[in-house]
């Protein structure tokens, strides 16, 4: 890892590319109308993914970055899942077909803060509506603090086969700093329960540059994890944007690591997993080598979406919720933001569609490129372009950034096949960015590069 590539690049602000174009450039050009149409227009032989987005907190992280509120009125949350239930049944019925689902994934928020027996209508509601394949992955993300025996017995019922743990860090200072104080007991008890309702595939989320956070810190959270031996992990940079997140504005900036200090962190995390025997995975998950999303990196299948690095092959991701993203061939869609507005464009019996993107020949062709080099650290330019009828030459000439990428040794362009150097990979963002035609590098819409 260069310590000097870190100090040039790591402080630039740059999307995470879970989408091209992402979600800045959607505009509310793109309705419910088109979306409707989009969605009769879906192939016959296509399948989809799911994600449902609840969101709902007991109380507020202050490093969240999520679209999520405080509640404490269950009935908030009960009519919340109604309009979620009528969604459904409109998407479904926009379709016209019981189209294939392959996965689904709950998000929030905390997605568990559903009533148990709501949670299983929910589920039972989407069967319903789609054929969800025997083998579909159905993941739910889980704040360990709040999940009951009971919540956890009814996703046993629905069929969950994979769990993503918020953990972020188990040092008490860097917890108390970040307003989420959850103990190592607590995560494990929560282990122990999900393996005991068959919910085989266990994730642990961790963050590095979060207040108060050293490496010393870091390296004991990845040792306390590691006895629970959980599958995968995800592990990513706090994102501090207390312009766009108010509640942010309650960590103290003078709390947090420069640059260099986050490099190190990172790098940190990443050895210690490694030597246990993790496979890095892109840019920022590790896998167990038996594990389906080591087995896609491999094979050179693994995809990118809005849920970060995914084994999902399908090219139709069907988004419920306030503020859900779904994606089509034609482009993306993402539903109203504010809960109100959300829940009465359903009430009204349309599509809460508020802002999209149609996407261009350029765009799919650029989306190719970053998510290659996002998911296997480099790119055929060659073959991408020859799929999409364009000049490799055509395409570096307009790529500018790589220039200096190119002498800084970060990547190498071997004939047209690019390729982020080892110790340079933890700058796979900057090397996205590099074929971004969308990026305004002066707005700071992202968070740092490192």
């Amino acid at each position: 890892m260069r310590t000097d590539l870190a100090a040039s690049y790591g402080d630039e602000r740059l999307p995470r590319y879970t989408s091209y174009p992402t979600a800045p450039h959607f505009s509310p050009a793109i309705g419910a109308d088109i979306y409707a149409r989009w969605l009769s227009e879906l192939p016959s032989g296509a399948s989809a993914s799911l994600y449902l987005h609840v969101p709902f907190c007991r109380e507020m992280c202050w490093y969240c970055g999520c679209h999520t509120q405080i509640v404490r009125r269950d009935e908030l949350v009960a009519a919340y899942q109604r309009t979620l239930l009528s969604e459904i049944a409109q998407v479904a019925d926009g379709i016209g077909r019981r189209i294939k689902v392959e996965h689904i994934h709950f998000g929030g928020g905390t997605p568990t803060i559903v009533a148990p027996d709501a949670f299983a209508e929910l589920m039972a509601a989407m069967r319903r509506a789609f054929f969800v394949l025997p083998s579909a992955e159905i993941a739910v993300e889980i704040d360990p603090r709040t999940l009951t025996a009971e919540m956890a017995a009814a996703m046993r019922l629905a069929g969950i086969n994979r769990a993503s743990l918020g953990v972020q860090s188990f040092d008490p200072v860097v917890q108390r700093a970040i307003n989420r104080v959850q103990s190592f007991e607590q995560t494990a008890s929560v282990v122990d329960m999900l393996r005991s309702a068959d919910v085989a595939g266990i994730n642990f989320d961790l963050i590095y540059g979060l207040p108060h956070q050293t490496v010393a810190s870091c390296l004991d959270t990845v040792r306390r994890s590691l006895a629970l031996a959980p599958s995968r992990f995800s592990v990513f940079g706090y994102a501090h944007v207390p312009g766009f997140k108010k509640h942010q504005r309650m960590i103290d900036e003078a709390d947090l690591a420069d640059g260099l200090a986050r490099h190190d962190q990172a790098c940190a995390i990443a050895n210690a997993l490694e030597q246990a025997g993790y496979v890095q995975i892109g840019l920022d998950h590790f896998a167990r080598p038996d594990d389906a999303m080591a087995v896609a990196y491999e094979q050179g299948t693994l995809r990118r979406n809005f849920q970060g690095y995914t084994t999902d092959q399908g090219e139709v991701l069907l988004g419920f919720g306030a503020s859900a993203i779904g994606r089509l061939p034609q482009g993306y869609v993402q539903n109203e933001v504010q809960i109100g507005a959300y829940q009465q464009s359903i009430a009204d019996g349309r599509l809460a569609t508020a802002k999209g993107y149609r996407l261009a020949d350029d765009d799919r062709l650029r989306a190719d490129i970053i998510e290659r080099i996002m998911c296997e650290f480099g790119a055929d330019l060659g073959d991408i372009c020859a799929r999409h009828g364009a000049e490799p030459q055509a395409l570096l000439q307009s790529a500018s950034r790589l220039e200096s990428l190119i002498s800084d040794g970060v990547v190498r362009l071997e004939g047209d096949r690019l390729a982020v150097a080892q110790d340079s990979r933890f700058l796979l963002r900057s090397v996205a960015a590099a074929f971004d035609a969308h990026l305004d590098p002066g707005r700071l819409l992202h968070s740092r590069a490192v």
